[in-house]
């Protein structure tokens, strides 16, 4: 997961694939070298944006507040920044997402 979570100066960076539109917010696993993220939101109007910002912060246990949307804001693959955590603390929290949500890698 080295190349999905780089550390950064206040934080971390993630890479994430999103696919909007699914049956429920979830992590699915992996999408080449980026965390695909499932979201019901619809890519409209910002809605999937907020939508991922939520649920990454829900995931990682921070305020959204603390999740920025660095580049990607009208595609699927997206960097994201995480203040206030390090690599190892989002890695070890995700790794935790991908197992209680039952996915594996795809």
């Amino acid at each position: 997961m080295e190349q999905i979570v780089r550390e950064s100066k206040r934080g971390a960076i993630l890479t994430i694939h999103v696919v909007p539109r699914s049956a429920r917010n979830e992590i699915a696993g992996i999408h080449g070298d980026a965390l695909k993220i499932r979201l019901k939101a619809p890519p409209v109007e910002g809605a999937a944006n907020a939508a991922l910002i939520a649920f990454i912060a829900e995931t990682l246990d921070v305020l959204p507040r603390q999740v920025k949307i660095i580049s990607g804001h009208s595609s699927r693959h997206k960097v994201l920044s995480v203040s206030g955590l390090s690599r190892e603390v989002v890695e070890a929290k995700l790794a935790k997402g991908l197992r209680s949500e039952g996915t594996v890698n795809e």
